[in-house]
């Protein structure tokens, strides 16, 4: 699952009748822009585990994964400049700077506990959703009759199936288990990070949960009793299929703008 950003890419250029090399190349320059953001991210949240193993800081230090991701942003553009294209170039730096702009715009709303749901879609099409729209949207440009309405459409395709992607991640939180999930559960709503499950809940107008929810993110901590009645609380609220049936809106915008290409194995 954590490949689909290079899938992504890979599929849209064969979508487009592309089957060169260079979609691998932009595959590999998206895997190095997508891990400079998660070494340095490691560090922003002092997250110890990263998919289950210790994360990059936790084991070599601050200043070394610092240069690590540094090291890896700038890798990513040499990488993409062996296209010989600033088009590419060009796309792949907006696309990085809004990725940061999310992280710093999530960072001033970092334990808010009133966070609305645009707010918190602003934070997920920056951090994540931008990625997969630039993904797409390079596997079109490496196209060899790919036009603006093309480019657009994979743009559009990225977008809805990046905010779906970061939605269902977010959902795994309260569903998935620890082992599989490789860090704790709850650990969003521990590091401040308010999610649509809890924003859901929140809206409901529930006391206990607003009390519940306030305590964990102030407090930073979460008990295990807690825990179970706030999973009672968003079941109780039908918080969690709300964002499930929201994530799936997001699925089927993405599929509907991939009707301007001619019916195909890849679309």
């Amino acid at each position: 699952g954590k490949r689909i950003r290079p899938a992504v890419l890979l599929m849209a250029a064969r979508m487009s009748g592309y089957t060169g090399e260079h979609a691998p190349l932009f595959a590999s320059v998206i895997e190095f822009i997508h891990t400079a953001t998660l070494v340095h991210d490691d560090i922003i949240d002092e997250s110890d585990l990263r998919r289950g193993r210790q994360a990059v800081h936790s084991r070599w230090g601050n200043d070394v994964t610092v240069l690590l991701g540094d090291f890896l942003y700038i890798k990513s553009m040499s990488l993409a400049l062996t296209r010989d294209s600033l088009d590419f170039i060009r796309l792949l730096c907006e696309v990085t700077l809004r990725m940061i702009e999310g992280e710093l715009y999530q960072l001033t709303k970092n334990g808010v506990i009133d966070l609305s749901e645009d707010e918190h879609f602003e934070i997920i099409r920056r951090k994540t959703a931008y990625l997969f729209a630039g993904c797409a949207r390079i596997g079109g440009m490496l196209g060899p009759g790919t036009n603006t309405e093309h480019e657009d459409a994979l743009w559009d395709y990225g977008l809805n199936i990046g905010t779906a992607f970061q939605l269902v991640d977010d959902l795994l939180d309260f569903t998935g288990e620890e082992d599989a999930l490789g860090k704790p559960v709850g650990g969003d709503l521990r590091e401040g990070k308010m999610t649509l499950p809890v924003i859901h809940l929140l809206a409901s107008g529930d006391a206990r949960a607003e009390v519940l929810i306030r305590r964990i993110v102030v407090e930073r901590a979460l008990s295990v009793d807690e825990w179970r009645e706030l999973r009672a609380l968003l079941a109780q609220h039908r918080s969690i299929e709300y964002a499930r049936l929201t994530a799936a809106g997001f699925v089927d915008r993405a599929k509907k703008a991939l009707l301007v290409f001619p019916a195909s194995a890849e679309r």
